[in-house]
């Protein structure tokens, strides 16, 4: 029998493991991607002498045997790869110098809350107590298996994993971090709480869950960074017989008798193929590869504007001066808002990466200041001198604010790198720069846990995976829903979906 071919759009985390189940499944697979690199916002950069990364600070999956190890084990970006595991998920700094330390150790944490706020005991340790609830939580549940191709059986594994902590995710998966803060009376801890892990809006579920990985060692940080980790599920693929095309962009997904049939690049050439998976940014992959044929009323409205998305702005800094001693990540509660790329901020969190001495030379650090942005206001300014002054003056008011906590760290800046949401979208072609898809908020959650179809109305062939079809992104659930896009082709042929472990 004449082997099928599978093309697929994009080598980010997704496309690289739909391509390595691809292999393994004894499918003829071709990746497609845009850029020069592997990994697509799973990634870092040289500059100079630092490696700035630009998206992981934990890794779910990072603790052999536990929840989603087993898919970085058959990916092969786990092998010999040392983890750094953090005891706190983040410390916050009051503009008094109030101190609320994130611990991931939630007895540690239940007696550090109760030394801030001893009134507000009944909160904390509620909250303690779930985070210790979902040290034995298996998330990658949720992730296992395509609801479409489950069985009485998986349904039963399902609910017998799942029943247990019916209460907690009931308790927690609706509350977001904005609205916990309003049931404390401490106003530090009402400030400092809606930040603590990242955004207002996130269930607060999805944070407690961080925390209760980083306690059991199954959210380290993989020495190297992300691109190094990237490149590891690259050379999988690669080893596995897969071929990948760089720097070459796709301009249409070609279809016949409403069947993908292949696609074609932007200097014309056509490929054929039995199936075609994007991995690719969702809005393009509809409205500009598809030309908007296939949408559904719920597509039209996902993607009109009505879903939340996270859009940022990347401050990195290289720094002669040793900062191993500093907290992973501080957010800053500020006294008066800071003014940033026509921006308004209440907080500033800096990230510093010197816990891993491969991303710098030895005495010296990586900063990593984030910040939430809007689009449109690089867009209108993009192209032209200003753009690059912008750049440059958000830069320089970060640094100022950091000599407010480092005295004479300006002196000591060596390297500048400022990445915009143009630059997200140059590289990546994600949609106005999104960093995760659709951010994950109470108004997404449900959409996570009942699972996003990954095919199209009336078009046979085509498969959707990665991060447009797996609300609030993640490395794991990416990486799993290339995983599931091969199990759905194999369904569709029927024959055994296999793994293997090198």
């Amino acid at each position: 029998m004449t082997q099928k071919k599978i093309i697929i759009i994009g080598a980010g985390i997704a496309g690289l493991a739909a391509g390595c189940y691809a292999q393994m499944n004894g499918y003829d697979s071709e990746i497609y991607e845009m850029h020069f690199l592997p990994g697509g916002l799973c990634t870092s950069w040289e500059r100079k002498e630092y490696v700035i990364d630009g998206c992981l600070h934990y890794l779910f999956g990072s603790g052999p045997g536990q929840p989603f190890n087993q898919v970085w084990q058959e990916l092969g970006a786990v092998k010999n790869r040392p983890m750094i595991d953090h005891a706190q998920f983040m410390r916050v700094i009051g503009p008094s110098g109030e101190v609320f330390n994130l611990y991931a150790d939630p007895d540690r944490l239940a007696d550090h809350m109760l030394s801030l706020a001893p009134e507000s005991r009944k909160h904390i340790t509620g909250f303690a107590a779930g985070v210790k609830d979902f040290t034995t939580f298996d998330m990658s549940l949720l992730q296992k298996k395509p609801r479409s191709l489950m069985d009485a059986g998986d349904w039963r594994e399902f609910g017998t994993g799942v029943m247990p902590f019916a209460m907690p995710l009931a308790r927690w998966g609706r509350l977001s971090a904005r609205e916990f803060a309003e049931r404390f009376d401490d106003p530090f801890l009402r400030r400092a709480i809606p930040p603590m892990f990242g955004w207002p809006d996130i269930p607060l579920m999805a944070g407690m869950s961080v925390m209760a990985y980083m306690h059991t060692g199954n959210a380290g940080f993989p020495a190297g960074g992300s691109l190094a980790f990237a490149r590891a599920i690259e050379q999988r693929y690669l080893q596995l017989g897969g071929t990948i095309h760089y720097q070459h962009q796709v301009e249409k997904i070609l279809v016949k008798d409403d069947r993908a049939v292949g696609l074609r690049l932007y200097n014309d050439e056509v490929r054929e193929a039995d199936y075609v998976i994007s991995a690719a940014d969702g809005r393009g992959t509809l409205y500009d590869l598809l030309d908007g044929q296939y949408l559904s009323r719920e597509l039209e409205r996902r993607y009109g504007g009505d879903l939340p998305m996270h859009i940022q702005l990347q401050v990195s800094l290289g720094i002669d001066r040793d900062l191993s001693g500093e907290p992973p990540w501080t957010t800053y509660l500020l006294p008066e808002p800071l003014l940033i790329a026509g921006r308004n901020y209440d907080e500033i969190g800096v990230k510093i990466f010197s816990f891993d001495p491969s991303l710098a030379p030895a005495g010296k650090s990586v900063v990593v200041v984030c910040l939430e942005t809007e689009y449109r206001y690089w867009q209108r300014i993009y192209g032209r001198r200003l753009y690059d002054t912008e750049q440059s003056q958000v830069a320089d008011i970060i640094i100022d604010f950091l000599e407010t906590i480092y005295p004479g760290i300006r002196q000591q800046v060596e390297l500048k790198d400022v990445a915009t949401p143009l630059s997200y979208e140059r590289y990546t072609g994600n949609w106005s720069g999104s960093t995760c898809g659709f951010l994950l908020t109470n108004k997404t959650m449900m959409m996570m846990v009942q699972g996003v179809e990954k095919t199209l109305p009336g078009l046979e062939n085509f498969f959707m995976c990665g991060q447009w079809v797996e609300p609030g992104g993640s490395v794991p659930v990416v990486a799993m829903s290339g995983r599931n896009a091969i199990r759905l082709i194999c369904a569709q042929d029927k024959q055994e979906f296999e793994t293997e472990t090198p």
